[in-house]
């Protein structure tokens, strides 16, 4: 059984790495900053908002991020085989402009050698390696993955107070003496296409997200959920979730014996300088 659930995690890890389809639980790429107000001038849908409100508000609203201008930080992600990538990551939010640099990519773009450079400038995708410049389709295809999943992995807890999103509180649970509020966040979609489901589990000691489950609905994957765990670093006042990892489970986040996949995202730097020019071909 562990073995083909292993199968199992390392074809999804190729279809998120080969799919064209940005996996982004919500349409709307346009930043809607929130504004920071108190509890009680906020309207809440329900009580599953008001916990990621306050969630957000200990670990950074958009007015935070945004007054900081930009990120720059190094991305390492490991496979269970030890496929990894390691890229310099360079985000405008403004726009959301996004950069990367892979001086390892044993899973992005194998077959290509030497360093290679990707990155969205607001209007086009494009990919370099070295100083080639290069127009496959295909290759195109995965820029245009990895470019805003990147940057919606960053600023996945802001954005969960975006407009588009909906709540429902499931309740509470214990899961390894820890308290936890469950929080079922969908979002809304455009000619009833499905869109992916999250359910966060909020400790209730720290009010932040320890776990979470989730779909990707580009992929039809929406019947067996993935299980992220995350820790977070404070970095200038924002409560980041550096350290990720990930597997398959079940809606009741069953925690098996497969291995993780594992993301960490390191030397965060906000406010830099760099301009709109740094994420041109």
């Amino acid at each position: 059984m562990q073995t083909n659930l292993l199968g199992i995690l390392l074809i999804f890890s190729y279809l998120l790495s080969s799919c064209s389809n940005d996996p982004q639980p919500t349409a709307n790429k346009t930043p809607l900053p929130v504004e920071n107000k108190t509890v009680d001038a906020v309207n809440f849908q329900n009580k599953g908002h008001e916990l990621i409100y306050q969630m957000v508000q200990k670990t950074g609203t958009y007015n935070k991020f945004f007054d900081k201008k930009n990120v720059t930080y190094t991305y390492t992600y490991q496979t269970p085989d030890g496929k990894t990538d390691v890229s310099t990551e360079k985000y405008l939010f403004d726009g959301e402009l996004s950069y990367g640099m892979y001086k390892q990519h044993e899973r992005t773009f194998p077959q290509l050698e030497g360093v290679i450079e990707q990155g969205f400038d607001g209007k086009e995708f494009w990919l370099k390696q070295g100083d080639k410049i290069l127009s496959d389709p295909e290759l195109l295809k995965m820029v245009a993955f990895k470019r805003p999943t990147n940057y919606y992995w960053f600023m996945m807890l802001p954005k969960l107070l975006d407009p588009s999103v909906n709540y429902e509180h499931l309740g509470e649970k214990v899961i390894n003496d820890t308290n936890y509020d469950i929080v079922k966040v969908s979002f809304q979609s455009e000619n009833d296409k499905p869109t992916d489901i999250y359910q966060l589990y909020i400790n209730k000691k720290t009010s932040l997200v320890d776990q979470f489950l989730f779909t990707v609905a580009d992929f039809g994957k929406m019947e067996t959920p993935l299980l992220m765990q995350v820790e977070y670093e404070e970095v200038e006042g924002l409560l980041i979730p550096t350290k990720r990892k990930y597997k398959q489970s079940t809606w009741e986040a069953v925690e098996t014996d497969a291995p993780w996949i594992e993301v960490t995202w390191s030397d965060i730097k906000f406010n830099t300088p760099i301009t709109q020019t740094d994420f041109k071909k």
